[in-house]
C-alpha cells in the first residue's frame, strides 16, 4: 500500500487541476462501495470507482467540469441498460474540483487510514517471501518483510518495509494485535520457533507456515512438548492452495496472498475508501 500512497502523492502534485469523484450513495447492486474515491485530471486518472460505463461517464463529466470551471456537481447514474451496464442498481457520485486545502486533507485522511491497516509480517526473504512482498505492496495492508540475512533482503524490489532482524521472534512479539504472520524462513527449526511465537499471541488474524502436512504433524508434536498452549487450530499449514501443485514462487505467493486477504477482509474492515494502485491513462 506504500506504493499506492507514493503514486497518489505524485498524481496530486503533478496535476494542478483535479476532480475528486466520490461515491456518496448506492442503491442496489453497484461495482464499488460508498466513500470510494478516484481522481481525474485533464489527461489522466487515478484509482477506480468501478470501471465500465459508470467510470467513463464520470471521467468525461469531470473533464467537462475542468474545462468550464464548474467547482462541484452531483451525478445520479442508473446502472442498467441505459448506460450499457447490468448491475441493476443506482449510484450517486459527488464531483469536486480540488483546492490545495482539499488535496492536503485527502493526503492526511489517507495517512490516517494507512495507520490503521493490518500488518502482514512475511518472515523470510527467500524466493516465496520476496514474491509475496511484490504482491502485498499493492494491497490495503502494511507489509513487513523480515530476515536475518541482509543479502536476501537486498534482493527484494517491492515497496514494503524491509527489516533486518537477528531475533525475528521479537518482531512477532512486539507486533500489533490483529496482524497476519506468514512464516517461510530458510530454516525449519526457525519456522517452528516463529510459528509458536505467533500462536502464543492469541490475537493473530492469520498464522501460516510454509510446508507439508508432514511438517505440520512434526510441528504439532514439537509444540505440544514445549509449550503450554498445545492447540494449533489457528495454524494454516500448508499455506495457499492444496489442490494446486505448482511450486513456482510467484504462483505460491498468489494463492497465499488471496488466502491472507480473504481472512483479513472477513475479520477486519479494510479501508474501502482507497483502491489499489490501478492507474489508467485516458486519451
Amino acid at each position: 500500500m506504500t506504493k499506492y500512497f507514493k503514486e497518489l502523492v505524485n498524481f496530486l502534485n503533478d496535476n494542478e487541476f483535479i476532480v475528486k469523484a466520490t461515491i456518496v450513495k448506492t442503491i442496489g447492486s453497484s461495482p464499488r462501495n460508498e466513500d470510494t474515491e478516484m481522481f481525474i485530471s485533464d489527461l489522466d486518472s487515478f484509482g477506480t470507482i468501478g470501471g465500465g460505463q459508470l467510470e467513463y461517464l464520470v471521467i468525461n463529466h469531470s473533464r467537462k467540469m475542468l474545462i468550464e470551471n464548474v467547482k462541484k456537481d452531483i451525478l445520479k447514474i442508473p446502472l442498467g441498460p441505459e448506460i450499457g451496464q447490468c448491475c441493476g442498481g443506482n449510484v450517486e457520485v459527488s464531483l469536486v474540483i480540488m483546492s490545495k486545502k482539499n488535496k492536503s486533507l485527502t493526503l492526511n485522511s489517507f495517512n490516517e487510514n494507512y495507520k490503521t491497516l493490518p500488518h502482514v509480517y512475511v518472515m523470510g526473504s527467500g524466493h516465496v517471501g520476496r514474491a509475496l512482498a511484490l504482491q502485498l505492496q499493492h494491497l490495503p495492508v502494511k507489509c513487513i518483510l523480515i530476515d536475518s540475512r541482509s543479502h536476501e533482503l537486498a534482493k527484494c524490489d517491492a515497496d514494503v518495509e524491509k527489516r533486518l532482524s537477528a531475533i525475528p521472534e521479537i518482531d512477532i512479539k512486539s507486533s500489533p494485535a490483529g496482524s497476519a504472520y506468514i512464516i517461510l524462513s530458510h530454516d525449519h527449526a526457525l519456522d517452528f520457533i516463529l510459528t509458536a511465537a505467533a500462536l502464543e499471541r492469541n490475537d493473530a488474524n492469520y498464522v501460516g507456515m510454509i510446508g507439508s502436512k508432514t511438517k505440520k504433524t512434526k510441528f504439532k508434536r514439537w509444540y505440544q512438548s514445549n509449550y503450554d498452549n498445545t492447540s494449533i487450530e489457528d495454524l494454516t499449514c500448508p499455506i495457499g492452495s492444496e489442490r494446486n501443485h505448482d511450486k513456482r514462487p510467484s504462483v505460491i505467493a498468489s494463492f497465499v496472498t488471496a488466502e491472507v486477504i480473504d481472512l483479513l477482509t472477513s475479520n477486519i474492515n479494510l479501508s474501502k475508501k482507497y483502491d489499489l494502485n490501478l492507474r489508467m491513462v485516458v486519451g
